[in-house]
């Protein structure tokens, strides 16, 4: 965990990103080793004309380190901004939790927060038209809790193995490279389950007004165990304190051309002149029989569960206070995922959530190798007392001495039997094989009530929005889309075809 730093105000006197305090002097300049560096301008050459010679062992060593200073970028959420606050609970919810950062009212966790664009790459704007991520690293007293969600409620697909191809469909096509509309609807006209989350992305919910105005979603269907072993299934809801605000296809697309990088900008802006932005947190509870008989599944993330039947109750509110001192060590480095979980919490039988507790911890593994937990924007606030060791850059003593096995009689680390297993109780019993989803007319009844629930002119900009985009596709994918548009609604397929018409 990155502490703030003591010398950081935060006020509206601070200095902004480009400047640094007037009496800031680092001193003299060394080279990665340490060494005092004489000439960060001249390189070491034979005569004036010369050519350089190898032994400028600054110059090796500055440009061989420029050489490698990219990591790989994130296959998904590669854009986006973060910092850092506080979690605060607000009402007591010990009955349903034994997790010790949900344990007393008023009990503050520090987190680290990262929002971003899902598909497209590093360099694309904040105003694309994309779910946004919304990832929160929570640095408990019992080790580090992420919830990875997005600013939706649901998802595109429910099965792990179609995640890849959801993702490929909106990145760049493998000829040509450029985004492709016939790769986009082609996929997801085939997968008409998505369109629930279609009719969010293609409403202005699509492109949120920055990362302030948004909500936050678990999506996904937890687990929470308390004291007792006692368990419940919730959804997560992280409200904004700031209000709900969505940009026009309009504005958004100005935007994306005027300020590429418009919601980076208004969230650290906002931070470093001290308006904290900040979000309140709920729950939707149902017990174990309540979740098994609801009338939909709820693991399965392209639906939502009604809050007319499971109204929100509240838990806490997390505020947004200190920016990254620098970029790359606190946003880029910071590895998200969904199995760091805490006594208290576990997941569901969600299958993209399944997927999710391997994927993204292996993403991490890839981009920043088997130690990444020892980076300090990951690293939990009490040092880990583990059997793990070496790897590439480990960091600190690596366990020193201490055994690194287990068990041992030597005095290493030993597991606590007092603590209540994630899945203790849960009763489970089925035969191995592959069972598909089936779409039926219930996956569309929650888009359908989605589409109802907009208000006229929110009904306008979704089909207008759909229009733009299906028009560019091959007219086998148009009729396409306006088929799975009937089975959500009739007048809404009648009026995304008289805009296809009118093109």
């Amino acid at each position: 965990m990155i502490p703030p730093p003591k010398d950081v105000k935060q006020d509206p006197q601070a200095p902004s990103s480009t400047e640094q305090p007037a009496n800031l002097n680092l001193g003299r300049m060394t080279n990665s080793v340490g060494a005092p560096v004489s000439d960060d301008i001249a390189p070491l050459t034979l005569g004036a004309r010369g050519p350089i010679l190898l032994e400028d062992l600054h110059l090796v060593d500055k440009l061989s380190h420029f050489d490698r200073e990219r990591i790989p970028e994130r296959v998904v959420h590669a854009k986006g901004a973060g910092a850092h606050g506080y979690f605060e609970v607000t009402k007591d919810i010990s009955h349903l939790t034994r997790a010790d950062f949900l344990s007393t009212v008023g009990k503050r966790t520090p987190m680290f927060a990262r929002f971003s664009t899902v598909a497209r790459e590093s360099g694309s704007a904040d105003t694309e038209r994309n779910p946004r991520g919304f990832a929160l690293k929570f640095y408990t007293e019992e080790g580090n809790f992420d919830m990875v969600g997005n600013n939706t409620p649901v998802f595109f697909v429910r099965d792990p193995a179609a995640f890849k191809d959801m993702i490929a469909v909106q990145k760049r096509d493998p000829r040509t490279h450029l985004p492709s509309t016939n790769m986009f609807w082609d996929y997801f006209t085939l997968q008409p389950v998505s369109f629930h989350q279609l009719l969010v992305m293609f409403s202005n919910r699509g492109t949120p007004d920055g990362f302030r105005h948004m909500h936050g979603f678990s999506s996904h269907t937890y687990k929470l165990i308390n004291h007792e072993g006692t368990a419940h299934y919730v959804k997560w809801h992280f409200r904004t304190d700031q209000g709900i605000k969505n940009l026009s296809a309009r504005e958004a697309e100005r935007l994306r051309g005027a300020d590429p990088d418009y919601a980076t900008r208004d969230l650290f802006d906002a931070i470093e002149r001290g308006d904290y932005p900040s979000w309140t947190l709920y729950f939707q509870v149902l017990t174990e029989e309540q979740a098994l008989n609801y009338k939909y599944d709820v693991f399965d993330v392209t639906k939502v569960i009604s809050k007319q039947d499971y109204p929100l109750q509240e838990v806490g509110r997390f505020v947004l206070n200190r920016n990254p001192e620098n970029y790359f060590a606190e946003v880029e480095q910071a590895a998200f995922a969904p199995s760091h979980m805490v006594p208290g919490i576990a997941p569901s039988p969600d299958r993209m959530l399944q997927g999710r507790l391997f994927s993204y911890a292996d993403t991490q593994l890839h981009r920043l190798g088997p130690n990444s937990a020892q980076l300090p924007i990951n690293s939990p606030r009490h040092r880990p007392v583990t059997t793990q060791r070496d790897g590439p850059m480990a960091f600190g003593d690596n366990g020193g001495r201490h055994a690194n096995y287990y068990p041992n009689s030597f005095g290493g680390p030993h597991p606590d039997p007092g603590i209540t297993e994630v899945q203790a109780g849960c009763k489970l019993a089925g035969t191995v094989g592959r069972y598909q989803y089936e779409v039926s007319d219930k996956d569309f009844e929650q888009p359908r009530a989605l589409y109802r629930l907009l208000a006229p002119d929110e009904q306008q900009d979704l089909v207008d929005n759909i229009a733009a985009d299906v028009r560019t596709t091959h007219p086998p994918i148009q009729r396409r889309v306006v088929e799975v548009l009937g089975r959500i609604d009739k007048e809404l397929a009648s009026r995304v075809q008289a805009g296809l018409n009118s093109s």
